[in-house]
């Protein structure tokens, strides 16, 4: 008989809280006291290597460890870095479904007004969350997808604040995805001329009889300098003076970047020390190139990618390195990332896992079938973390402490996707039983637990957890498979990456 739902969430309580899962880091940090080899499903793939892919990827599936047993880590990483050598047909594929990821935003903003005075705000950003998730999730160049995400929380827009609902679409495909992995120069620039970016820092109101500093502050606080990056108020202010006139069009052709010279303030402006003669356009143009190559920029943009992909308190030295490596690139980010990778490897600490990663590692690593669709993005919604929904423009959280509160709809989840009760995804739990070789509930767990976790449990941890689940009475060999998986998702362990 199968357990009811109150049954199956105290069943899953019984494995999360096992005493090898509640520690507050992966399981594969404790391997010094482990006599297992910590992936044996796949020979040749270290702990080391599991923790790295997971940290690099949305998740340690099962392709991304074999392509590492094949040719190494680094060969693995090397190859994620030239990410446009990497097919990714089948990615490609699962996206015709959306109409709107190619049209312009004048298209897109008429498909959005389709019914006189009752505009439709939802199609368009729901589409582009629902896209984001199937290329998190599908995309064999997952590196590259980790970098869309990080310089997409960087530059974050939020689809809530007016014309941004249909203006991030054509942000994500003309300015984060062409140079995520190029020159930060590149997609400084790339930003400043967004119109996406634009509207979301109020830019279109700063005029030169009424300036608004809003974007000048926000492009030299978060977008490159930093707080603490040596510029002043009165910089913001002459800033700003030579954004008047930075809008989009309104009419034909709307959403397009536009200069408006008539709300242009053409007097001579001085921004960090360097004298602006009117030229118009130039001008912003000119600070902006300066800006993307700054010293401050290079340290400011290497504390956080050593924050987001190696530790929530990078130490000094490896910031230093990768600064050091953006100013002698001229910002190259694929530069930047081989340093980081190649100098950070000793510094790895845990991270919590943010929402986006709990669900889709959960997703990559059980093999799941999905559509990306609504029902993953409340489970998103709940967890704290709905796509381009930010609504400051600083992005959503990087470090562990503020996702560590918020617990319950995570077991939710985990209950829920065990039980194949979320609408559009499955997972295949007979074929997991099947593949597993497992014929007891003890090999089963060490076997799911290698997969999930990236080291399995060992023997005793797993003969505990199999006679508390015989005693409390799972049911079927599929029903105790499925109380296995929710309670190795729930658990603390599984949090971490």
């Amino acid at each position: 008989m199968k357990p009811s739902r109150r049954d199956f969430l105290k069943l899953v309580g019984v494995v999360a809280s096992s005493a090898a899962l509640s520690s507050c880091a992966p399981v594969y940090e404790n391997l010094a006291r482990l006599d297992e080899n910590p992936r044996f499903d796949i020979e040749g793939v270290s702990a080391q290597d599991f923790a790295l892919v997971n940290r690099l990827t949305f998740g340690a599936g099962a392709a991304d460890l074999t392509r590492v047993a094949e040719i190494g880590i680094q060969a693995w990483f090397a190859e994620q870095l030239e990410y446009e050598s990497v097919s990714d047909d089948s990615c490609n594929i699962r996206l015709r479904q959306f109409k709107t990821l190619g049209l312009s935003a004048n298209d897109l903003f008429d498909i959005s007004d389709k019914i006189f005075d009752d505009q439709d705000r939802h199609t368009v950003p729901n589409e582009l969350r629902q896209a984001t998730l199937m290329r998190q999730t599908y995309s064999r160049r997952q590196f590259y997808e980790r970098m869309v995400e990080f310089w997409s929380d960087h530059f974050n827009i939020s689809t809530e604040k007016g014309d941004c609902f249909y203006l991030k679409t054509v942000d994500d495909r003309e300015v984060i995805r062409p140079h995520a992995l190029g020159f930060f120069s590149d997609l400084l620039w790339a930003s400043s001329h967004s119109p996406a970016m634009l509207f979301y820092l109020d830019n279109q109101s700063n005029l030169k009889d009424a300036p608004n500093e809003n974007y000048a502050r926000e492009v030299m606080e978060l977008h490159s300098l930093g707080v603490d990056g040596g510029y002043s108020q009165q910089d913001v202010m002459e800033l700003a003076r030579c954004l008047t006139g930075w809008t989009m069009k309104e009419h034909f052709w709307r959403g397009d970047f536009h200069f408006d010279e008539d709300v242009h303030d053409f007097a001579p402006k001085k921004v960090l020390g360097k004298e602006i003669s009117a030229s118009g356009l130039d001008e912003a143009e000119r600070v902006i190139r300066d800006l993307g190559l700054h010293p401050s920029t290079a340290h400011f943009l290497g504390t956080k990618l050593c924050r987001r992909f190696i530790a929530d308190e990078p130490p000094a030295v490896l910031v230093n390195l990768v600064a050091d490596t953006f100013i002698a690139t001229n910002g190259d980010i694929r530069a930047v990332m081989q340093t980081l990778l190649k100098e950070g490897i000793p510094h790895i600490q845990p991270k919590f896992k943010r929402p986006a990663d709990f669900i889709i590692s959960a997703l990559r690593l059980l093999d799941a079938r999905t559509d990306g669709g609504a029902a993953l993005h409340k489970y998103l919604g709940r967890m704290g973390q709905p796509y381009f929904t930010w609504p400051t423009p600083d992005g959503y959280p990087d470090t562990s402490t503020p996702w560590m509160s918020n617990l319950m709809p995570r077991w939710q989840f985990a209950a829920a996707l065990a039980q194949n009760k979320i609408k559009g995804t499955k997972i295949d739990v007979e074929y997991l039983l099947e593949l597993s070789g497992a014929k007891e509930i003890e090999s089963f767990t060490k076997w799911m637990s290698a997969l999930l976790l990236g080291a399995p449990l060992s023997e005793n941890e797993c003969k505990k957890m199999a006679d508390a689940l015989r005693s409390a009475g799972t049911g079927d060999e599929i029903s105790t498979a499925r109380v296995i998986i929710a309670g190795l998702l729930a658990s603390p362990a599984f949090q971490w990456r």
